[in-house]
């Protein structure tokens, strides 16, 4: 396919968003197995988050295994959507922000250390913007994990999940805290992340080993900005779905080409869907065939909702005070 990248850059892009090298010089490691010196892979790389392309390089950790998240939803009058949108990404809690078109139309994400901490952030949310907030906390993931194949969306990659809590201790959590805004674009990154959480690199390298094994960490590798590569059309299809139901329909939605995420979140007196599933494409004509797909499996009431403006995507923080 046509690309603006050079065959570097999109290798980067499409071949590496998963299982960045566990050594201690990885850029060195991926810079063999394309025939370049690790400066060029450095420095594409760097370009790359220059143009926008990638977000951050290294570890994407599992909702609810480190600390908890929810999903929140806000009605907003249009007039005020852009100062309620400014205060709700001005929280260091929320990392992805994002209009959507529906009567609630303010979607973000937003994630602490605890439940106390993550229900303060909301309720000062909704202080601040003088305006309800709806929380939806998952439940249950069959799909997670929003890697992109950049030949191919309807081969977008992850795996089903638990949501079990794991405490981290101390030295962990340091770790997790220099992980979570992503690897230092530097040679030797795990050591540059050791130093700053006060452990060696070998510490570093063997936590990072056991989080993926284990599955706290999702994925160790370049996280890319799908709008940014094209993917324009983003829908979040929801479902109302018997609860006895929704993990047999969940891991069936889940396993339709074209499906980003799938997962199943609390109701809301004010909100009776509890099954979700995201798709992505470059065009809504793309992504239509596969909304159309995924209402004739389930039947019954689903709605649609594109995002229209993004104003906030991070990774997630869970430890670190930015």
């Amino acid at each position: 396919m046509d690309s603006p990248y050079s065959p570097l850059e999109f290798a980067l892009l499409n071949d590496w968003q998963h299982e960045l090298p566990l050594v201690s010089a990885p850029f060195a490691e991926i810079g063999r197995k394309h025939g370049v010196d690790e400066a060029a892979v450095l420095n594409a790389l760097k370009r790359l988050s220059a143009r926008g392309a990638v977000s951050r390089v290294g570890a994407v950790f599992a909702p609810w295994r480190i600390g908890v998240s929810t999903l929140a939803a806000m009605a907003v009058p249009s007039e005020r959507l852009e100062q309620v949108a400014a205060i709700v990404s001005a929280r260091r809690e929320v990392n992805h922000n994002y209009e959507r078109e529906h009567r609630c139309n303010l979607w973000f994400v937003a994630t602490a250390r605890d439940e106390g901490l993550l229900a303060a952030a909301l309720d000062g949310i909704a202080a601040a913007a003088d305006l309800p907030v709806m929380s939806l906390p998952l439940v249950e993931q069959y799909h997670i994990d929003l890697g992109f194949d950049l030949c191919d969306a309807a081969k977008a990659r992850g795996t089903a999940g638990e949501t079990r809590r794991e405490p981290l201790r101390p030295e962990e959590q340091r770790l997790a805290a220099v992980l979570e805004p992503g690897l230092r674009l530097v040679p030797q990154p795990y050591a540059t992340a050791a130093d700053h959480a006060g452990i060696d690199e070998e510490q570093a390298i063997a936590h990072l080993r056991r989080w993926l094994a284990d599955g706290i960490v999702k994925r160790l590798g370049v996280v890319v900005h799908h709008r940014e590569l094209g993917y324009k059309a983003n829908a979040m299809v929801v479902f109302d779905v018997p609860d006895a139901d929704a993990a047999s329909v969940g891991a069936r939605l889940a396993a339709e080409p074209g499906v980003t995420l799938c997962y199943r979140r609390r109701r809301h007196a004010q909100w009776p869907y509890n099954v979700y599933c995201m798709v992505h494409g470059r065009t809504r004509d793309e992504v239509a065939p596969t909304i159309q797909r995924l209402g004739k499996i389930v039947g019954g009431t689903h709605e649609v909702l594109f995002s229209t403006r993004r104003f906030k995507q991070r990774g997630a923080r869970y430890f670190d005070g930015t």
